[in-house]
């Protein structure tokens, strides 16, 4: 027979085996649904554009060059620096020029004198043939006399012409306002011995000019949002252009359209287009890498807007989480359209305007899961 000790453990050791089955059964609870901020797309009127690279060109860029021969005497100026339309910056000695129009001016002195002198035989031949006194072959002798005096006359009138602009060849001066690059020759250089000496080159860069390549397709596009409508010359500088550099934010430059192609290159499939931008204070530089923005009409069409920084992209392309009716979350593909100022993105195709777009998530939006949408807007962008 057992011991009463011995009953008694077993006895405990029931109660902690009954008492261990009635614990209750742990089970997965399901956390609450994540708060998230959705908002509907902001409506806004938007001319549709295009987005390319071009280059900076200046308004004028010449040659400054020696168009006669002598010795550079002056460089009247700084390189570098500005210059003013007429400003004389290379000066050549002008002793042999000025000692050439003196020449000329007394050969044409000297041929108006005889021409003189014939104008008066002619006249008296004139007289006296009328008189019966002279012959016709002295007659036409005298006025052979007095045309070949005028022709004279006017030849030497020529050469003292083409002295004086010679003469005037020896102050190069700045054909427009500009800035002038550094001199390539010295002081006591002999220039324009045998060819035309290049000195320097006189940059204009207010206006600037901004060229870019525009692909076939766009220029499709662009002819469907006219309605086939071809545009005039004047409706053509009045297209607005908007450009940005590469550290800049946007498109800071305004400016417009200021020459199109008529045809389009079959090596590139592109058509050349130019701009005109106003550059006082010279922020454009010729050479410059530029974003260009092209209106693809010049009408403004209703347009789907969202904050930038909520289109995702995957290897299939870009996509917005947003929530269905029944607050579930879900990827919508879409297409996008240009960058606005306020960082609004244009959303071309694939969102609705009704559509609640997942605007703040802190990564707690999964598609296909439930939320609580938390309602809020999009803010308009700030007047310019």
């Amino acid at each position: 027979m057992r011991s009463r000790a011995e009953t008694g453990l077993i006895v405990l050791l029931l109660l902690a085996a009954m008492l261990a089955g009635c614990k209750p059964e742990n089970k997965f609870v399901a956390p609450p649904a994540a708060e998230i901020s959705v908002a509907p797309p902001l409506r806004q009127k938007v001319t549709p554009f295009i987005e390319l690279t071009g280059n900076t060109e200046p308004f004028n860029n010449v040659d400054l060059v020696a168009r006669v021969e002598g010795f550079l005497t002056a460089i009247n100026y700084k390189d570098g620096s500005p210059a003013k339309k007429g400003d004389v910056l290379f000066e050549i000695d002008p002793s042999t020029y000025e000692a050439k129009v003196k020449q000329a001016e007394a050969e044409l002195a000297s041929a108006k004198a005889q021409l003189e002198n014939a104008q008066a035989e002619f006249n008296r031949q004139e007289t006296l043939l009328r008189q019966n006194v002279s012959a016709q072959n002295t007659f036409d002798m005298a006025k052979a006399k007095r045309d070949s005096a005028a022709a004279n006359v006017q030849n030497q009138d020529a050469n003292l012409t083409i002295a004086r602009i010679n003469l005037g060849y020896t102050k190069v001066t700045a054909p427009f306002d500009s800035i002038t690059t550094r001199h390539l020759i010295s002081i006591g250089e002999v220039v324009g011995s045998s060819v035309n000496t290049k000195l320097a080159t006189s940059v204009q860069l207010d206006p600037m000019y901004v060229t870019f390549n525009v692909s076939e397709q766009d220029v499709l596009n662009i002819r469907a949002n006219l309605k086939d409508r071809r545009i005039t010359l004047d409706e053509i500088n009045k297209v607005p252009l908007e450009i940005g550099l590469m550290t800049e934010e946007g498109f800071p430059h305004k400016g417009h359209l200021n020459y199109v192609a008529p045809e389009i290159d079959t090596a590139t499939g592109t058509v050349l287009m130019r701009g005109l931008f106003e550059n006082p204070n010279r922020d454009l530089l010729p050479g410059f890498f530029v974003r260009v923005r092209l209106p693809l009409g010049l009408a403004e069409k209703e347009s789907l807007l969202v904050p930038d920084q909520v289109v995702a992209e995957d290897q299939a392309g870009k996509y917005l989480l947003v929530v269905g009716k029944d607050d579930t979350v879900e990827q919508r593909r879409i297409t996008t359209g240009p960058l606005l100022p306020g960082s609004l993105r244009v959303i071309d195709k694939g969102l609705k305007a009704d559509d609640r777009v997942v605007i703040s998530t802190n990564g707690r939006a999964v598609p296909g899961r439930k939320v609580v949408p938390k309602a809020t807007t999009i803010a308009q962008p700030a007047a310019k």
